[in-house]
């Protein structure tokens, strides 16, 4: 699964990186985001590509009556997007969710009570990239609020990623930089459910004496 990431964006690098302006309030982000704060993130939208805005992470369904549900949106199964009640109105609004990288630990022992942190990103020159994600609008019925929120979509893990989440066998979509206009065109979900697609990913252990670093290829 997916619930702590690099946020830390600047509008430069959202413009010099994914080619967008950034206009909405003074945003800073986080080094290390915990996704269960339902933390605001810079997201670029597939109804408006030059611009990124902020979203709430975990999807509020339009149908909900308040945001209690956002702390079992904040990952989305890709095999699964179509059946669920809480997604399925938003499997064809698509967005982009911009990082810098993402936290996942490896299991040690049975138990759960020995771990290793590790800082994973795209192999792509420590630039900004981003996951694929799908989102809504919701209106607050007490204040009348419009809230943006997104669930970021996470698929079975690949090589790299199954050795280090090894309880879960799960990975965020990353998208290379050619498969981010195929996710907002509404390509088919499979075509990015892995094996059918495998990005190039580096995995630093943040636990080891120095920072050990692992790679897919």
């Amino acid at each position: 699964m997916c619930y702590y990431v690099s946020n830390q964006l600047t509008r430069k690098e959202m413009k010099d990186t994914f080619g967008v302006t950034y206009e909405g309030p003074d945003y800073q982000g986080s080094e290390f985001t915990n996704g269960f704060s339902f933390p605001q993130t810079p997201v670029i939208l597939d109804d408006n590509r030059t611009e990124a805005v902020l979203g709430d992470w975990g999807l509020v369904p339009a149908w909900a009556k308040d945001r209690t549900l956002q702390k079992s949106t904040l990952n989305a199964r890709i095999e699964t997007l179509t059946e669920k009640p809480s997604f399925k109105e938003s499997v064809s609004h698509r967005c982009l969710v911009l990082v810098k990288g993402f936290y996942e630990w490896k299991q040690l022992d049975s138990q759960g009570k020995r771990k290793e942190k590790y800082y994973i990103r795209l192999d792509n020159g420590e630039k900004p990239f981003a996951l694929g994600g799908i989102y809504n609008f919701w209106t607050d019925p007490q204040t009348n609020e419009m809230l943006t929120s997104f669930s970021i979509v996470t698929s079975g893990a690949n090589e790299l990623m199954s050795e280090i989440h090894n309880t879960k066998d799960r990975m965020p979509l990353v998208l290379a930089k050619d498969a981010e206009n195929a996710w907002l065109s509404d390509h088919t979900l499979e075509d990015f459910a892995f094996p059918n697609y495998n990005p190039s990913l580096i995995a630093v252990n943040l636990d080891a004496g120095s920072p050990t670093q692992l790679s897919l290829f």
